[in-house]
């Protein structure tokens, strides 16, 4: 599923567009990996140890066992991952999730107050973090796992600020002027 075109304005200019890390992918691989090899390791045993019917039986199971395994644990993820939308234009920012379920999220330019990320040891030697936006009528929002949160949280910021600075050429923001056109 590709990025969700339709969600921007006329004339919206696409700034960013990511997907959340690779990171996310990394269990279900080693659990592809590790069930597959179960699979391939408990079909062996049950070819050589059952016959006729039994056997036929043994090795259904086992496919079945693998292809739940599979399906719970790395196609849904996966699938997760792939329409997970983190999108940054000139006026807004805006998260898009879900397969069967879609949600998403809108933040106007002009309605940040302020942009911070946090990335611990492990999140800086793979180049991910959080990213938080605090927008000015609710609480903090926190989008992990964002890739190069740090060339992110700049140029959100910088945006932020180019928004404030060109408002009518007076550098105020919205709630700012008392005006509410």
């Amino acid at each position: 599923m590709g990025y969700p075109e339709d969600v921007l304005a006329p004339e919206e200019q696409l700034i960013l567009h990511r997907h959340p890390h690779w990171k996310m992918l990394f269990w279900p691989i080693v659990t592809l990996i590790v069930a597959t090899a179960l699979a391939g390791f408990a079909g062996g045993i049950a070819s050589r140890k059952a016959e006729g019917t039994a056997r036929t039986a043994l090795l259904i199971a086992v496919l079945v066992i693998w292809l739940v395994i599979i399906v719970w644990r790395c196609v849904v993820p996966i699938l997760s991952w792939k329409t997970t939308h983190f999108i940054i234009t000139e006026r807004r920012v805006l998260v898009r999730q879900g397969v069967l379920t879609h949600t998403g999220i809108d933040i106007p330019m002009s309605r940040i107050s302020s942009v911070q990320f946090r990335h611990g040891l492990f999140d800086r030697m793979l180049g991910t973090g959080t990213l938080i936006i605090e927008s000015s009528s609710s609480e903090p929002l926190e989008f992990d796992d964002i890739p190069a949160v740090q060339k992110v949280h700049a140029l959100l910021y910088h945006q932020v600020f180019d928004v404030e600075q060109s408002d009518n050429g007076r550098g105020a923001r919205w709630d700012e002027r008392g005006d509410y056109r």
